[in-house]
């Protein structure tokens, strides 16, 4: 979100979060405006004080709490009841303590809909100074491909002119070769390739290897042949065999699913080369989310896959910060054509505008 914002013109002042990883990789790549600091324990008047800037005067305060417990792959009230959901909240809190112009709030695509519908309901009575719009955005809108789909609020106080914010999107796609089909391989002895931050080979058995060698473009494991394949795999009915991107191959000239946490196995989904028998790197992965070459991440094997899954795309936040910016100078964008993301109709029992 930050390296987007600061691409948009944003002078971002401070950035925070509760995992030290997360901030070293922060520092080393945007600058030292970093904290380790757990959002409930934040308040606006210290971040305000950190960032140099009074209250009222902050131009846009942005955030993403964290999505697993409203990711549609978890299943029933374990996962609305997940304590985490209620940091949407917090975001909340912290906006109005330090009542910027505008705020930027992204989370998953399933959040704008049944699975968020009470939070954005509470979000939208406390946020009472803001005209808050709502958009369900698409990665591969945005020069990505990839095709991550999330969920965007923007939100303008009163007082800041009368434009309504909107995201312009790329008029092409772009395909997972123009991606990284320039990328050397990985090195075999698993290190890190030496002009290429983070591109290191996931170590597999033999067997997965030998299993996903039978994979072509597109396919997934019900190409593997039945002697190869794990138990729950042989089956004669594919519809019971489980997910169908599980040992998935990318294909070039497609798209790549939404990029996860588990992106490094091919056995978490369609993550899987194009052409060699393994699964992507850290570094394709991060050119699928729209990281340049010069952003490295800092951490463990699990703290870089969690930095890069859990990520804002930054040409998306660029795009929402190009919004905001056009919004806040009364720009008016003609939104006929394919170049303007439109707004969602927000339902009316969420009195949202």
């Amino acid at each position: 979100m930050a390296l987007g914002l600061q691409q948009a013109g944003f002078d971002v002042r401070l950035s925070f979060d509760v995992v030290p990883a997360h901030i070293k990789t922060h520092t080393h790549n945007l600058g030292p405006d970093a904290v380790v600091l757990d959002a409930i324990e934040a308040r606006g008047a210290d971040l305000l004080d950190r960032a140099g800037v009074a209250r009222g005067e902050l131009d846009l305060f942005s955030g993403g709490p964290p999505c697993q417990g409203f990711s549609k792959q978890r299943r029933g009230a374990a996962a609305l009841d997940d304590p985490r959901n209620r940091l949407v909240l917090e975001f909340a809190r912290l906006t109005n303590e330090m009542l910027p112009r505008a705020f930027l709030f992204e989370n998953v695509a399933i959040f704008g809909q049944k699975r968020g519908v009470e939070l954005i309901r509470e979000m939208g009575e406390t946020l009472s100074a803001y005209r808050i719009h709502c958009f369900q955005v698409c990665s591969s809108d945005f020069g990505l491909a990839q095709t991550r789909s999330r969920f965007i609020m923007i939100g303008l106080r009163d007082d800041v002119g009368a434009s309504r914010p909107v995201l312009l999107h790329s008029n092409s796609r772009a395909t997972v070769r123009e991606i990284i089909g320039d990328l050397p391989p990985p090195p075999d002895d698993y290190s890190v390739h030496p002009d290429f931050p983070n591109h290191q080979k996931c170590k597999i058995t033999k067997l997965n290897e030998e299993r996903f060698s039978h994979v072509p473009q597109g396919g997934g494991w019900q190409d593997i042949p039945w002697d190869l394949r794990l138990p729950c795999h042989q089956v004669t009915d594919v519809k019971k065999g489980g997910w169908p991107d599980v040992y998935g191959r990318l294909r070039w000239d497609g798209l790549c699913p939404t990029i996860t946490v588990g992106f490094d196995s091919f056995t978490r989904g369609r993550y899987g080369h194009p052409e060699q028998h393994r699964a992507i790197t850290p570094r394709e992965a991060a050119r699928l989310q729209g990281f340049p070459d010069s952003f490295g991440f800092l951490g463990n094997r699990m703290d870089v896959r969690t930095q890069i899954g859990n990520a804002v795309p930054p040409p998306l936040a660029r795009a929402a910060g190009q919004a905001i910016i056009r919004a806040f100078d009364g720009e008016r964008v003609a939104q006929s054509g394919t170049r303007a993301l439109r707004e969602l109709g927000a339902p009316t029992q969420l009195a949202l505008i």
